[in-house]
């Protein structure tokens, strides 16, 4: 049988649960689950706001156009970000019309605060750090930056839900996460916004929804003859989650924990099981991260030839991510963070997820093992 990089595990009975009262309720679209999940997200990761979203790339979109309405920010300013991610964190940049300025990533992975010191010019309103498969990286150090500069921090936390640092929830002014069907907490697609200022999460839930000041669960449940009546105040967006999302996130939120504490367990046995060999160097989680092991990576020589190798051996690995320097798009900025670059051509994401055995993860090393030994003979 073959071992698949992702395959998300539901809690089947209760989600058939969640799902069935919203449709016993005839409420599927945004509404009673939507804010139930929002109240549980906000005690679970101790944040004061929280909206549940359509997806983190929307989450991602909206931080920067709240902010670049709320704070008088002009075409072409720019948004230090890192060329290693999913393409839609830089995307969203573009969709402003802010300029993306690469800067580049350290042996965690993540953005390097001595290349994004080195970025920061009059025009740099925003960063988006990216907690790559969970990790924290130099969070603490980027925070300072953005701080003493003035620039505000948008946490893309798509890997990220259930990492700690110190224990406490990592954030900054905006934190996206995302639920999408393969991430820690799996939906089919969904994610949660958490504005640290109350003031940009209100206006966030009214630009989710078209920018009118009353959603329709509002509309439903208050009491009044002119329920019906709305404003428009804000050109927005059909970015709000719907119920059967968040029915599906209720009933996986109370596994979140103990589905991350065996994450950690699959990624000590990788550990273990390359431990001391000089040709596979492991990512290593940063000082005070407790991270939700959302990818397990490897950076190797060779890497292509490795993933050949895997997939006849039965293992299907991936790649997180290519460098989008190496994208047609972004082709202007490449060779501009040359870390980057050299791990995007030797990063590999092992199979990381609950229904992996030890068995298989021992399968998994010893393919790599093998590779590696069949390159030095």
């Amino acid at each position: 049988m073959s071992i698949q990089l992702f395959v998300p595990t539901f809690a089947i009975d209760e989600v058939l649960a969640e799902i069935r009262e919203c449709l016993e309720r005839g409420w599927t679209g945004l509404g009673f689950k939507t804010v139930e999940i929002e109240n549980r997200w906000k005690e679970h990761v101790g944040l004061p706001h929280a909206h549940f979203l359509n997806s983190a790339t929307a989450g991602l979109h909206l931080a920067l156009n709240v902010f670049k309405e709320e704070y008088g920010w002009q075409e072409g300013d720019e948004v230090i970000t890192t060329p290693l991610t999913f393409v839609s964190t830089n995307h969203v940049i573009l969709y402003e019309g802010l300029k993306p300025v690469f800067a580049d990533v350290d042996e965690y992975l993540c953005l390097d605060p001595r290349s994004v010191a080195q970025r920061i010019t009059p025009r740099t309103k925003a960063l988006i750090f990216v907690g790559l498969g969970g990790n924290t990286g130099r969070l603490e150090e980027i925070q300072t930056l953005c701080a003493a500069h003035d620039i505000k921090l948008i946490l893309d936390a798509a890997h990220m839900a259930g990492t700690r640092l110190h224990d406490r929830t990592p954030t900054g002014d905006a934190t996206v996460y995302s639920f999408q069907a393969v991430k820690n907490l799996p939906t089919a697609d969904s994610g949660m916004i958490c504005f640290e200022d109350g003031r940009l999460d209100a206006i966030a839930r009214k630009k989710t929804w078209l920018g009118i000041n009353k959603d329709t669960y509002t509309r439903t449940s208050e009491g009044g003859t002119y329920k019906w009546l709305y404003d428009v105040e804000y050109v927005g967006f059909k970015y709000h989650g719907n119920s059967i999302m968040a029915a599906i996130a209720l009933a996986q939120l109370p596994y979140l924990e103990r589905d991350n504490d065996r994450r950690r367990e699959i990624a000590a046995r990788y550990d273990a099981g390359f431990r001391g060999l000089e040709a596979i160097s492991t990512i290593p989680v940063a000082p005070g991260c407790v991270s939700s092991r959302h990818l397990y990576q490897i950076a190797v020589e060779k890497r292509d030839q490795m993933m050949v190798h895997l997939n006849e051996c039965g293992v299907f690995p991936g790649v997180h991510y290519l460098s989008n320097t190496d994208y047609r798009m972004f082709a202007d900025y490449r060779g501009l963070c040359p870390n980057a670059d050299r791990m995007s051509e030797r990063i590999i994401s092992l199979p990381l997820h609950l229904r992996l055995t030890d068995a298989d993860v021992d399968k998994v090393i010893e393919s790599v093992i093998r590779f590696r030994i069949g390159m030095v003979a």
